[in-house]
């Protein structure tokens, strides 16, 4: 019997560790430009400056650009290349809207639209993306869910209102079982 005892334990214990692995996996969508999305912004390049400011990037986190294709598309750059808007040498470019761009690594990341002159007139970003923290970043107010005023077709970011996820819910309702079943 006290076997049976060491390996409900045990198991328990694995329960309680794949819930908490899932919380260290989690990340977080940024809506870029949040109602604006990624288009010419109406002041120039200080309304991506000023929503970047409002955000806190960590690897594993996703960018949404919520643009239209054919009208614009995002460009991962160099530094040098980010000042002076050129687009000779991207570190990657995405031509079909929305986009999605998962921070990969930390560092400073810069972003600039290709199309014409959009990058001179202000459709550029840079952030600073920190290395994945053992916790899950809180949910800042102004990343909440933005429709933006464009096309229909556009992705809409995922709703931030709290689902238990499958995979937290299932050890736990293992674990239920367990206490049910040996006790």
């Amino acid at each position: 019997m006290s076997g049976l005892k060491i390996n409900l334990l045990v198991i328990m214990a694995l329960m309680l560790a794949s819930v908490q692995f899932q919380g260290t996996a989690a990340q977080t969508t940024h809506v870029v430009g949040n109602a604006l999305g990624w288009n010419i912004p109406p002041n120039g390049p200080s309304a991506y400056t000023t929503w970047a400011s409002t955000q806190t990037f960590r690897v594993g986190d996703v960018l949404l650009f919520n643009f239209i294709t054919g009208f614009h598309n995002v460009a991962e750059v160099s530094q040098a290349a980010y000042g002076p808007c050129t687009a000779a040498n991207p570190i990657s470019i995405v031509t079909t809207g929305p986009a999605r761009v998962t921070l990969n690594a930390p560092g400073t990341h810069y972003y600039i639209c290709t199309v014409g002159t959009h990058c001179q007139i202000g459709q550029k970003l840079t952030i600073n993306v920190s290395a994945m923290s053992a916790t899950p970043p809180p949910t800042p107010a102004s990343a909440a869910p933005v429709s933006p005023p464009t096309d229909s077709t556009i992705l809409q970011p995922p709703s931030s209102s709290f689902s238990p996820s499958f995979t937290a819910v299932v050890p736990f309702s293992f674990l239920a079982i367990a206490l049910a079943f040996f006790y």
